[in-house]
């Protein structure tokens, strides 16, 4: 909403020293978004005068046209002979008023204007349009013609009101009162503790019978429809220069007599109105919704195709406007004829829902339907419409018919109880009741009790539904500055919660462990889970779609964390860096058909556990996991060394690092998962409640996701599932024992099977050694068909013993290391080696 700073002046009396930028910090202090203040003529010097055109000499041989004019300026030339100008323009004529810049003048822009010679004449000065004058569309583009009424020599400057300072506010959609002259004058007039001139505060006539007839069929749509009619107008009458300024100003192309005077009053009260010639109306002016299969052609031109749900303006032959959006081509105001002797004119109050969805559907947007959308004052329809017919009387030379049509919807005002020390709760401020009554009141509340208010909200204020609206109110125009800065005093013993801590736990081990965090957006499509290479029943393609998604692309929540860290891998190695680890940890969503609709929660208390409950049960499941990616080189090569690529086996650590953060030993075992590569792929499990239960899985990917995603050749990746690990853990975990006693270590190569894995061969030898076994590790893998037999491979593990009280004995560690072999013996077919 663009507010001329003279214009606001008509409604609120401010001090003549307050410029633009002190009512700008006023209004911001109150709550509006105030952007910016444009200095209208800055840098304007005169003279600028009306002139007069006298003759006019076309000039041949340019390419082209070019006229030499003599124009008398009166004395603002200080000789008052006819002033000599060239002008290209053609939209004037001999004996037209024009606005003249005269030698010495500035135009905005640091733009100087002196004599000088041109097309072989010599111009002093120049006959200006209003693009070099700054004021706006005009809808000509050409050089402006004054009324004849105006005296040559008068200042321009003056006349055309180019000098004013205006005020640019992003309205917000809760405050659609301030869309309007109105608004922002009861706004300023609060802000500087000054009386409002209401300009809705006028004499209206009653309604009788003998006004335009009118039939609303939607009540519902439209609660309130005032008709009048004006007639014997002028048709040659034109707007005024006061009235074409404030249109300009506003940021609104002055059209017609008739149509500008309703833009005018809708600029100014905020109601939206249509003028139809009442020439082209035929019968009772209704409002009902559209048919099936109506069409309307709009102001625009363009032909539209209604809908059922349209709220539409008709009469006798149909349709002949989108009501509070745009009015028919069929009923419009044609000044290109001037034929237009009597209007009707059209003030009504139109559900914002029904013109909000009717300008989205027909991708429509208006000045009046922004209005309608964000709430329109339905008092002030009557007064609108009064303002109209006195503007068209005074200004048009017409006559308004004693026929006043109303028709208005049975409604009640809204009131809202709040207690009177609500906002003082809100704000933590101590305000008083007087303040909150007072502050209450200046925004046009009636307001009634004492420790309970009751009270009434304005017409012209519909956001206004609860006791928090009331409170927002009251803490805003007693300023959001001075409310003071406190920290919120936590309850003693309260933190994180174990999840949390473990949660942080796992990311800092990683981070630790030489990998990146890499946080994703939780969307994905099916075209991410078809480059995973995943199966048509795979249950990570049971997705849950979102109603509104913010890509057409991923209208899911994903399921798997892979995809987004893997295009974050991708878009990281296309930019130059090839050697990378990233990980992320967060919640995929895995939903299990059971969920319904939750209920809506209350506001005005706090939901009971049942509701919670109720809530949480129409959620998917959510499982909070960690994955890691990687590619490239794990080492450096260097001085130090060759240095080595990521491997299958980093990924693999990966998931043991997250592992122990639970206090969790993970059981590996060859499995074939998408999108891992089939001979290069482990399953992870751990044992939950005595049971085995999976993990995640780890390993290289397979070549075609590779190929598909357009990732670098043998990347790698891990995904273990935290909410298993936690549940698998001990609970807190305790600090390593670390023994003053040496260690004992036992090397053991076993022969096997290629098919026993070696995470049986070592689950034996662990079971096997007993309590003195500190750790097994796999050291080597040997397969030679000569030495070994066909179908055989060597394992080759190290035993570490301790004794956390002594000093073992080489019989000891023998001992634990035999039984560890005949264990692994009797259950894998292990044997010796040599």
């Amino acid at each position: 909403m663009r507010v001329p700073l003279s214009w606001l002046r008509e409604y609120v009396d401010l001090p003549a020293t307050e410029t633009g930028r002190d009512v700008q910090a006023r209004l911001i202090s109150a709550g509006l978004e105030v952007e910016t203040v444009e200095q209208l003529g800055d840098g304007l010097k005169g003279p600028l005068v009306v002139g007069q055109v006298l003759t006019i000499e076309e000039l041949e041989g340019f390419k082209k046209p070019i006229r030499f004019c003599t124009v008398d300026v009166g004395q603002a030339n200080g000789t008052g002979e006819p002033q000599e100008i060239v002008c290209g323009a053609r939209n004037f004529a001999v004996g037209d008023k024009v606005v003249v810049v005269l030698p010495g003048a500035e135009l905005p822009g640091g733009f100087a204007i002196s004599a000088r010679k041109t097309y072989g004449k010599t111009s002093h000065g120049m006959i200006c349009s209003s693009d070099e004058l700054g004021m706006g569309d005009d809808g000509t583009h050409g050089i402006i013609v004054l009324p004849p009424e105006y005296e040559v020599g008068t200042d321009a400057i003056e006349l055309l009101q180019l000098v004013d300072e205006v005020l640019d506010i992003a309205v917000t959609p809760d405050r659609g009162y301030c869309l309007s002259m109105r608004g922002v004058a009861r706004e300023t007039a609060i802000a500087y503790g000054l009386p409002l001139l209401d300009p809705a505060l006028l004499d209206v006539p009653a309604p009788n019978a003998f006004g335009h007839p009118v039939k609303v069929a939607d009540p519902f749509g439209c609660d309130r429809f005032t008709a009048r009619t004006v007639t014997g107008l002028d048709p040659e009458a034109r707007s005024p220069i006061w009235l074409t300024r404030r249109l300009q100003k506003a940021g609104m192309r002055p059209i017609s007599l008739a149509v500008d005077i309703t833009n005018y009053v809708m600029l100014e009260l905020g109601q939206p109105l249509h003028a139809y010639d009442r020439s082209r109306v035929q019968g009772t002016i209704g409002v009902r919704r559209a048919e099936q299969g109506e069409r309307l052609t709009t102001l625009d031109g363009v032909t539209r195709k209604l809908s059922t749900d349209d709220l539409v303006i008709t009469d006798d032959r149909g349709p002949i406007g989108l009501a509070g959006v745009m009015g028919g081509a069929n009923s419009e105001i044609d000044d290109t004829e001037g034929t237009t002797t009597e209007v009707v004119v059209e003030a009504a109050h139109f559900d914002a829902v029904s013109v909000a969805r009717t300008a989205r559907r027909h991708k429509l947007s208006s000045e009046a339907s922004r209005r309608f959308e964000r709430g329109v004052d339905p008092e002030a329809a009557s007064a609108a419409a009064q303002r109209t017919v006195d503007l068209l009387v005074l200004l048009a030379g017409g006559t308004a018919e004693a026929g006043v049509t109303e028709i208005i919807a049975p409604s009640a005002p809204h009131t809202i109880t709040i207690p009177a020390d609500h906002p003082d709760k809100v704000a933590g401020v101590t305000y008083g009741r007087e303040t909150v009554v007072r502050r209450l009141q200046q925004i046009g509340c009636d307001v009634y009790g004492q420790d309970e208010l009751l009270v009434t909200v304005p017409s012209w204020r519909p956001d206004l539904t609860d006791p928090n609206d009331l409170a927002e109110e009251v803490i805003r125009l007693e300023g959001y500055e001075n409310l003071p800065s406190t920290l919120p005093r936590p309850l003693p013993g309260h933190g994180l919660t174990e999840r949390q801590r473990l949660h942080r736990r796992v990311g800092r081990a990683l981070a630790g462990a030489g990998y990146v965090e890499a946080l994703n957006y939780p969307f994905l499509g099916q075209a991410a889970l078809d480059q995973l290479g995943l199966d048509a029943d795979d249950p990570r393609r049971t997705l849950v779609t979102l109603v509104n998604p913010l890509s057409d692309e991923e209208p899911a929540l994903r399921t798997t964390l892979l995809p987004g860290l893997l295009g974050a891998l991708r878009r990281n190695d296309g930019r130059g860096s090839h050697d990378l680890a990233l990980f992320e940890t967060g919640l995929v969503f895995r939903p299990t058909g059971e969920e319904r609709i939750p209920a809506r929660l209350p506001v005005d208390r706090r939901p009971s556990e049942a509701d919670l409950a109720a809530l949480d049960a129409a959620l998917p499941r959510q499982p909070r996991r960690a994955a890691v990616v990687l590619a490239g080189a794990r080492e450096q090569a260097g001085w130090w060394g060759k240095g080595r690529p990521s491997d299958w086996a980093d990924a693999l650590q990966a998931a043991r690092v997250v592992a122990g953060e639970y206090g969790v030993e993970l059981t590996v075992r060859a499995e074939q998962h998408a999108p891992w590569h089939p001979g290069r792929c482990a399953g992870l499990y751990a044992v939950v409640d005595g049971a085995e239960t999976l993990v995640g899985h780890a390993g290289e990917l397979h070549p075609r996701v590779v190929k598909a995603m357009h990732l670098p050749e043998r990347t790698c990746a891990a995904e273990v599932e935290l909410d298993v690990l936690e549940r698998a853990g001990e609970g807190v975990l305790g600090a390593p024992r670390i023994s003053t006693f040496p260690v004992a270590t036992q090397d053991v190569a076993l022969v096997v099977d290629k098919a026993v894995p070696a995470a049986d061969v070592e689950a034996a030898l662990r079971e096997g050694a007993g309590e003195l076994l500190e750790s097994v590790r796999l050291f080597d893998v040997y397969e030679n068909a000569e030495q070994l037999g066909e179908g055989r491979k060597s394992l080759a593990y190290a035993l570490r013993f301790r004794a956390g009280d002594r000093t073992l004995t080489v019989d000891e560690a023998s001992a634990a290391r035999d039984a560890a072999v005949a264990l692994a013996g009797e259950r894998t077919g292990a044997a010796l080696r040599g």
